[in-house]
């Protein structure tokens, strides 16, 4: 049997509070990146969305915060394989300014296991997807 090839267009949020970064741990439903990883909350554009509203659709899914602002910063491509897929990704990245509240999965199903802020002090390569390293990486410059 010969692979799939998929494409995907996803929006990502690097959202920070003092020096922590909130990420989500990939489930099993995780049809890109490998489960178990922490990702940044977001993920695929849906046809006819724009990118913001499926950062902000996303964000609440995944953490059940408001998105209060948002701007690109950055975009990058990936590939990956799972599940007899092949990806060719484009994730666009964005600063947001999230509302008050305590991190919480509101999806059931979805792709995310757990969300939380994690020190960004504390985040190793070996336990993010290929997207969080690089999102960490642009809140560095």
């Amino acid at each position: 049997m010969v692979d799939q090839v998929r494409s995907r267009v996803s929006a990502y949020g690097l959202v920070t509070r003092q020096e922590h970064l909130l990420l989500t741990r990939l489930s099993e439903a995780s049809p890109v990146f490998r489960p178990g990883l922490w990702h940044l909350p977001g993920g695929g554009v849906d046809p006819g969305e724009q990118p913001q509203e499926t950062l902000a659709r996303e964000l609440h899914e995944e953490t059940g915060l408001e998105v209060l602002g948002s701007r690109l910063v950055d975009a990058r491509g990936y590939t990956a394989h799972r599940l007899g897929v092949r990806w060719h990704l484009v994730a666009l990245f964005y600063r947001v300014d999230v509302g008050p509240g305590t991190p919480t999965v509101t999806e059931t199903g979805g792709s995310t296991a757990e969300v939380r802020w994690m020190p960004r002090s504390g985040l190793t390569r070996s336990t993010l997807s290929p997207a969080a390293v690089d999102g960490l990486g642009m809140l560095g410059r």
